[in-house]
């Protein structure tokens, strides 16, 4: 039985984007030759064909157009991908269940003053650029909450990213429903003890890099790098939401609840 959030879903017009690989534009072109190929601009449901990597990047290319994206493991990890096979597609769209996720929108000032601003789905971290740790100054809604923090670096993972670099980070497994941000350090040094912190999704955080001339530090939202940062404000966009689809019993809340007890 299809999911409610499916009812309404159109399937006539499929979009299969590949990662490039062999085996994913193989994949392609048999999936397009049973199911046409419409442009992705006009599709029904984006079908992404490669790995988690491709899986981010298609979701960052049509962030804001509400439409539906289901991946199919075409690369390596797959975690936010569905099983590939080739028959039954139409009906595994039509019993598919959403999931909805919201990024994180980060606004970097850099040395000369320039303001970017981009979004992350799983994480936006700040990382050292040299040989030397990063000093950083943790402020939450304009209160500062840690005066000096020596690492490697931070992040601020999203509930669908923090199984991410989130996790490899020692930082905690958000279930995809709650309304959280995990601010993790990334090596920390100083204070030793500090794990982070669980923030409420409406949090502001604003990040200051001390001795930013001496230690310098890059910003990473997903994919997009800002180098030299002084500055780094990070807030939940709850305006933007993703629709990611996955075969019913293996939908993304399910594969998180997993993750937390090891398989």
């Amino acid at each position: 039985m299809a999911s409610p959030a499916s009812e309404s879903r159109r399937l006539e017009c499929l979009s299969f984007i590949s990662a490039g690989t062999p085996e994913a534009d193989g994949a392609r072109d048999q999936l397009a030759k049973i199911y046409g190929n419409c442009d992705p601009a006009a599709s029904d449901v984006v079908v992404a064909l490669g790995g988690d990597g491709l899986m981010l990047q298609t979701l960052h290319r049509f962030m804001g157009r509400n439409k539906p994206i289901y991946g199919m493991n075409r690369g390596s990890v797959g975690f936010l991908l569905n099983e590939f096979r080739l028959e039954g597609l139409r009906e595994r769209l039509a019993d598919a269940q959403a999931s909805i996720v919201h990024p994180l929108i980060m606004e970097a000032h850099d040395s000369a003053g320039k303001m970017h601003t981009a979004r992350a789905i799983n994480e936006v971290s700040m990382l050292r650029q040299t040989f030397q740790a990063a000093k950083l100054r943790i402020l939450i809604d304009k209160k500062e909450r840690l005066g000096e923090l020596i690492a490697d670096g931070l992040l601020v993972s999203t509930p669908a990213g923090s199984t991410a670099y989130n996790l490899s980070a020692n930082g905690p497994i958000l279930p995809l429903d709650a309304q959280l941000m995990a601010l993790t350090p990334i090596s920390a040094f100083r204070p030793r003890r500090w794990r982070g912190a669980l923030l409420p999704d409406k949090a502001k955080v604003r990040i200051d890099v001390l001795e930013c001339e001496k230690r310098p530090v890059a910003a990473v939202a997903d994919h997009t790098e800002i180098r030299n940062v002084r500055t780094v404000e990070i807030a939940m966009d709850h305006e933007t939401g993703l629709v990611l689809l996955h075969d019913p019993g293996h939908s993304l809340e399910e594969r998180i609840l997993r993750e937390q007890f090891g398989y």
